[in-house]
């Protein structure tokens, strides 16, 4: 009988986990993570998520580059340099979940028209939820992981490592592990919005300038603890201050998805 925390406890004390000791996850736990992940509420009972796990090596090296947002050339030149490259948790970690929005199914039971921008918000939820329900359940039996939008950076080639046909379209991917405590994880959480900022009553409040700058503070506070200079307002600069993978809307196209 596996042991289990309790649902707010587990939620609640939420950290992303990058190293792990290497030891693998039973079958007994796994079959329960994804016994979780498959209880979770579907849209219009349409169930539209396929979860790949990745256990070849080769595959997880190409998804690596592919986090790494590098060709395989790239890839090997770097490391033949003696290069310090990133994402080594895709590789190292006990299991790499790869989830994907999947309307493949669906066609093959009926005639069906999934191109509809909607359908592609139907299953991105789909996956989304089911992930997040994977991972809490995961978490709550003492495993740690992290997700892995990166994936993106070449959302094709992602799609044809993973031989994906068409209707289905890899969204992120997620590590799972036994947490490697000593290897000095860091376990503070990042401050989160306040609830007053996220949360509103009948009609959308729009926060105060000086409640998101004392928010900004206090993110650059907490980054300051750990050797960085950085902001929250830094990070949306960096993230939305030029194109934001702008290839992506044309492979979903060609996977069927959001053509109207």
């Amino acid at each position: 009988m596996l042991n289990s925390k309790p649902t707010l406890e587990t939620l609640l004390n939420h950290r992303s986990v990058r190293k792990y000791t290497g030891e693998p996850i039973s079958d007994e736990m796994l079959s329960a993570i994804f016994e979780a992940g498959r209880a979770v509420s579907t849209s219009s009972y349409l169930q539209a998520v396929s979860v790949i796990r990745v256990v070849d090596k080769t595959k997880r090296t190409s998804l690596r580059q592919i986090s790494c947002d590098m060709t395989a050339e790239e890839y090997d030149k770097a490391l033949s340099e003696g290069k310090r490259l990133g994402h080594g948790y895709v590789e190292s970690c006990a299991e790499y979940l790869v989830f994907c929005m999947d309307a493949h199914r669906h066609h093959q039971l009926a005639d069906v028209n999934t191109d509809w921008t909607e359908v592609t918000l139907i299953g991105a939820i789909d996956v989304a939820l089911m992930a997040q329900n994977m991972l809490a359940a995961a978490e709550s039996l003492g495993l740690g992981g992290v997700y892995i939008g990166s994936l993106r950076n070449d959302i094709r080639r992602a799609g044809e490592v993973l031989g994906l046909p068409k209707h289905v379209v890899p969204l992120f991917g997620l590590c799972l592990g036994h947490p490697d405590w000593e290897a000095k994880i860091n376990q503070s959480q990042r401050p989160r919005l306040p609830l007053n900022v996220i949360v509103s009553t009948d009609t959308y409040q729009i926060p105060s300038d000086e409640t998101l700058s004392a928010y900004n503070e206090e993110v650059k506070a907490y980054y300051a603890s750990r050797g960085l200079d950085l902001d929250w307002k830094a990070q949306i600069g960096e993230t939305f201050g030029g194109e934001v993978r702008p290839f992506v809307l044309d492979y979903l196209q060609s996977q069927g998805f959001a053509k109207r």
